[in-house]
């Protein structure tokens, strides 16, 4: 009997089906919308994710990093608190588009952005992702530094051979390499399967959290000198501008949630009112994990008598004389940075990546080649001081911000809530192909790309621009400039949803105006699409439903 090896393929696997047929350049079976029998996320699993997404180590450092450069924890909590309020509003109305069409969100730009148009706000996201992926591992391999160290006391003595102007040690290299190794398999699992991972950390490592904050009030009766503080070390404006740059950095955060949560919410099987959960879960949770943060870093201070705060948890750990609180203690921070580096960060870079070469890539790909190009951005040195970190969430943020802004009134306020599923993954389709007509180039058209979300994009990003470079490279001085920085996210947002809705008022798409949605159910309802392939179509339509032909208002599926 002779033993048959399979050969690995350049291109990805490709179903012929009602969405791909023709369209090898925008779909393949990871961007198609979810069947029903593949829909396996629950409330519990939504629930889960949340909690989950919670537990990492810059929700320690939100609150505590706010502390470091001089503001009290009860404007550190209310930052943290308003921040989430605010992002949780975007998240619920962006991840209710997925909930709804079962389709990732660079499909989904395709609405408002047009075909090629949509590569603007896929590129910017797939970059942050990753910037956002190397930063976690940084937080991940400390975790693991610790854990080494607290297994094997001599390796913390090992000899550094790294320049201490690159921010990290040989150590600590050792660290990130061997926590990006274990986040390899989980790399490679499908999203249905990793909401089982979402849950096992939304256990372990609340129990590990309460248990370091029931040591913090225990060490330190009272809480120390953070909880003693009454005001801030800075006044003026210099307060204000403060209170607004860890507002942005905050919203920065998850600013990348406010747009790919639809990335999560396509394998939702229960009703999309459920994401209105976000918006009193979302600030009480991650508010009382900041607490947390600002309790144990302020007991670690005054127990071992620091002259700093220790913001950074794995710093704080490392001085516990008990191995094992030490291992088990690091153990829940690098469980925390692994759950969510994946629902965060390499899923949406992994769904971008689909989608700019679907002929040979899928998510499976998309996640590895994430965590390669996580190692060119030399991340240790972004998280060097707590001034630096909130500086890179800053940067983070206003780009995301206007993406989110298009996002979410493109669909609830200019298309009223209906988009034609069946059309997103059609270019040759005119109701997302966006034609119009460039004056003085002789009559000739441009197509595929919707100018009004261009432009009010650079609307949204160009007055952060002058702070951007301020904060790459301090020694240009931009003057009142840094300010539309420090709080770029809701600028942008805010600049972003008034242009936009006010060219698509003044200048309407109206091939994109329909009067009933086209669901992707009622094309796998109608046998068109039978898990992946295509079924006998009587109509000889070849999968190609009219945009007329709607059986469900969208009202009824909300």
């Amino acid at each position: 009997m002779k033993l048959r090896i399979s050969r690995p393929h350049i291109r990805v696997s490709q179903g012929e089906s009602a969405f791909s047929a023709g369209n090898a350049r925008w779909t393949n079976r990871d961007l198609d919308p979810i069947a029903k029998n593949a829909r396996k996320w629950g409330v519990s699993s939504i629930i889960a994710y949340w909690i989950s997404d919670a537990l990492h180590a810059a929700t320690w450092q939100f609150a505590s990093g706010m502390i470091a450069v001089g503001l009290t924890y009860r404007e550190a909590l209310g930052i943290v608190a308003l921040s989430f309020f605010i992002i949780s509003l975007v998240i619920a109305a962006n991840g209710t588009v997925g909930a709804i069409y079962h389709v990732p969100f660079p499909v989904i730009a395709r609405a408002s952005w047009g075909f090629w148009g949509s590569y603007i706000a896929i590129i910017s996201r797939v970059i942050l992702a990753i910037f956002w992926f190397a930063i976690q591992n940084v937080n991940g391999g400390n975790a693991v530094h610790v854990m080494i160290g607290a297994i094997w006391p001599s390796f913390l003595d090992l000899p550094n051979a790294i320049p201490e102007s690159q921010g990290i040690t040989t150590a600590g290299m050792v660290g990130y390499l061997i926590f990006w190794l274990i986040q390899v398999p989980f790399l490679c699992m499908h999203p249905n399967k990793l909401r089982w991972l979402f849950t096992v950390k939304s256990v372990l490592v609340p129990i590990a959290w309460i248990a370091i904050l029931i040591w913090s009030f225990v060490t330190v009766q009272g809480g120390g000198e953070v909880f003693a503080k009454q005001a801030p070390t800075v006044s003026g404006s210099k307060y204000s501008w403060l209170f607004l740059a860890n507002m942005t950095s905050v919203l920065g955060n998850y600013s990348t949630l406010s747009v790919n949560m639809c990335d999560f919410t396509r394998y939702s099987r229960v009703s999309p009112r459920w994401q209105l959960l976000y918006i009193p879960m979302l600030p009480m949770v991650f508010t009382f994990f900041s607490f947390i943060g600002i309790a144990a870093s302020s007991a670690g201070q005054v127990h071992y008598n620091l002259s700093s705060i220790p913001w950074d948890p794995t710093v704080l750990i490392s001085y516990w004389s008990n191995r094992a609180c030490r291992f088990f203690g690091a153990a829940s921070f690098a469980l925390a940075s692994l759950g969510v580096n994946i629902s965060a960060n390499s899923l949406s870079a992994a769904n971008d990546f689909t989608a700019l070469a679907p002929r040979y890539i899928n998510i499976r790909r998309g996640q590895i080649l994430c965590a390669l190009l996580s190692w060119c951005l030399v991340p240790w040195k972004i998280l060097e001081s707590a001034s630096n970190f909130l500086t890179f969430m800053s940067a983070y943020a206003i780009f995301l911000g206007p993406i989110a802004a298009i996002m979410m009134f493109d669909y609830w306020v200019v298309n009223r809530r209906r988009y034609d599923c069946l059309a997103l993954y059609q270019p040759h389709n005119p109701r997302y192909r966006y034609t119009f007509a460039i004056p003085g180039l002789l009559g000739k058209s441009m197509s595929g790309t919707n100018w009004r979300a261009v432009v009010s994009f650079i609307v949204g990003v160009a007055p952060s621009l002058p702070g951007l470079v301020n904060a790459v490279n301090s020694h240009i001085d931009v003057g009142v400039g840094i300010h539309p920085y420090e709080f770029g996210w809701l600028l942008g947002f805010v600049a972003t949803s008034i242009a936009y809705l006010s060219l698509s008022w003044l200048f309407p798409a109206q091939e994109t105006q329909i009067d009933r949605a086209v669901l992707p159910d009622e094309i796998y309802d109608r046998g068109m699409v039978i898990e992946g392939t295509e079924a006998d179509d009587p109509d000889g339509k070849n999968g190609v439903l009219d945009s007329q032909e709607k059986h469900m208002d969208v009202e009824k599926a909300v």
